[in-house]
């Protein structure tokens, strides 16, 4: 019989975990902590891949299983990011404690250059990443999710694959936000690509409504190939003959040895430790693992919990050690294939210590003289567009993934035949050597393009332990403020004791060195506190919503495991 969850804990402390000791700004109740289970949990953006997930789970497989068909359910159901066509991270954690992350980012194609995406009047031509056939990098994902399978699957491939397929092909009932949202899209830059159109537009014409009913064809027969035949066919055979001549067709780069030479990588984790808690991080090319660690590391000794989660004094030193994490982002990381990392440096303490002596307690640094070895002239950044789940089951194995087309519908452009959208993550490199400016532009030579090279990214899937057993998978979309969001329910679950369902309502805070400003969730501060911040120099404003962290959190005393869905998603769901 599978052990449970409650049955990997006995060696936990009893760490209050579930018990606040601050109260929740966004009025959640303590007491609605998520959806409890023992058997196992599936946590994504959308209701239907998220059961789709869950039943995997209940006919036998593991979290790796229920992993990779959420993540191909997605690519059905929330366009905006789920895919085939894009790539991403994916962390795991055995029920014997052993942790590993799979590395299936895009690649840049053979025929890239530093300078592809530079004008004839020298500054960056930003038309050409945001949309079309120039923009995409070589997709992972498909790759990824091969591996993490090859690795730790229990199930046949093709029932795991398989369901996303009968979604595609049977059609799934739209949501009022997926209708609007492909209205919006078709009204868009995405009306500008016909087989964009011919995929997603109403059959009749019209606008989309909810309840209407969205069938997927060409995708369906697409998944179905890489279910019963492997996802060698998405790289070698028709799907991969219909993705380059639509590509070349079009302008675009990427040929058949590049699909053919694409390999997901597995990497270890990066790791670190915090008030007793293990962190279990993506590693570059992901920033996230590193800048998430090492904020954690800056803020240990600093004693927030007894300043209160929102006062000035707390809100002044995350904002602070934010910005130093950020600028170690920017002079260092990149894909470790092509740049020495200083890794062992940025996960120090001691390092950690250096920096934490540079931060003035009364006052905002300047983030142009902490940079100016690298800032150059006086607005880039990555999407927000992007997608994350986490998983566990009932031995314990837990998953947290994270992937991307980068922007929202990726690059607009859906391969003719094939039914899925293509990426547009070139944007993420370093797109003009030498150039960092005071509006987000980074130019540092780790990310800059190179063929066959990985670019940067925030994606931060993070999974936290203690006493051997997991107590907290957790990820987010959001550019570069996902780095930020998932710092933010790991502090609130680890530091100030709340409870899973308050750690994610709770609001959240960016700052990312350049622009040199700190942005809050409308109504996380009142007036005094933005007041006292202002007073100490730091450039705060109001702005929406920050992510979308669909964790689940496990009860150290009972082995329960609660699903929180983020409710800034309309469409999310915890299911068992």
């Amino acid at each position: 019989m599978r052990r449970t969850i409650l049955g990997q804990v006995g060696l936990c402390s009893a760490v209050l975990l579930l018990t606040a000791c601050v109260a929740p700004r966004s009025g959640t109740s303590s007491r609605d902590q998520g959806v409890a289970s023992t058997t196992g949990l599936v946590v994504s953006t959308d209701a239907i891949a998220s059961d789709v997930g869950a039943a995997i789970l209940r006919r036998g497989g593991n979290a790796v299983d229920a992993a990779i068909a959420t993540a191909f359910a997605l690519a059905v159901t929330h366009p905006a990011a789920g895919n085939i066509g894009g790539g991403g991270f994916m962390v795991i954690r055995t029920p014997s404690g052993e942790a590993t992350t799979i590395d299936y980012r895009e690649v840049a194609p053979q025929r890239s250059t530093p300078t592809m995406y530079v004008g004839a009047d020298g500054t960056i031509d930003r038309a050409l990443t945001a949309q079309g056939y120039l923009a995409p990098g070589v997709p992972g994902t498909v790759r990824g999710l091969e591996l993490a399978h090859r690795r730790f699957g229990v199930l046949p491939w093709r029932d795991i694959v398989r369901p996303a397929a009968a979604l595609a092909s049977d059609g799934i009932t739209l949501t009022a936000s997926l209708a609007a949202s492909l209205n919006g899209q078709l009204r868009g830059s995405m009306g500008r690509f016909p087989s964009s159109v011919a995929a997603y537009a109403k059959p009749g014409g019209g606008t989309w409504v909810a309840g209407d009913r969205l069938v997927q064809p060409d995708l369906g027969r697409a998944l179905r190939t890489i279910a019963d035949e492997g996802p060698e066919a998405f790289y070698r055979g028709w799907i991969a003959d219909s993705m380059v001549a639509d590509i070349q067709r079009n302008g675009g780069i990427i040929t058949h040895a590049d699909l053919a030479a694409y390999r997901a990588v597995e990497r270890a984790p990066v790791r670190g430790s915090f008030r007793g808690y293990e962190i279990i991080g993506m590693p570059p090319p992901s920033s996230g693992g590193i800048a998430v660690i090492q904020m954690l590391n800056l803020v240990e000794p600093m004693g927030l919990e007894r300043s209160g989660r929102w006062s000035p004094r707390t809100l002044h030193h995350l904002i602070e050690v934010r910005r130093l994490a950020f600028l170690d982002r920017a002079r260092y990381l990149g894909d470790p294939d092509f740049a020495a990392i200083p890794t062992a440096k940025l996960l120090d303490p001691g390092y950690a210590a250096t920096l934490r002596a540079s931060i003035d307690s009364s006052r905002a640094a300047s983030s142009v003289a902490l940079g100016r070895d690298i800032v150059t002239v006086p607005t880039d950044r990555e999407s927000d567009e992007t997608t994350h789940f986490s998983v566990i089951d009932g031995a314990g194995m837990a998953v947290s993934n994270t992937y991307t087309l980068e922007a929202s519908y990726g690059s607009k452009a859906v391969v003719r035949g094939a039914g899925f959208l293509l990426n547009n993550e070139m944007g993420d490199f370093n797109k003009l050597p030498g150039l960092t400016n005071l509006t987000g532009d980074i130019g540092t030579a780790p990310n800059l393009i190179a063929p066959g090279k990985r670019m940067l990214s925030s994606m931060s899937p993070t999974i936290v332990t203690r006493d051997g057993a997991v107590v907290l998978i957790t990820g987010s979309p959001g550019g570069r403020t996902i780095i930020n969001t998932v710092f933010d329910v790991v502090l609130n679950v680890t530091l100030f004791g709340m409870s899973g369902r308050e750690a994610v309502d709770a609001p959240r805070l960016h700052h990312q060195w350049l622009p040199d400003a700190a942005t809050f969730e409308a109504a996380a501060v009142d007036s005094s506190t933005l007041l006292a911040l202002r007073a100490m120099g730091h450039s705060v404003r109001a702005q929406g919503r920050q992510g979308d962290a669909h964790s689940i959190v496990v009860d150290p005393r009972t082995g329960i495991a609660y699903g929180i869905n983020d409710r800034r998603s309309a469409d999310s769901k915890a299911s068992r």
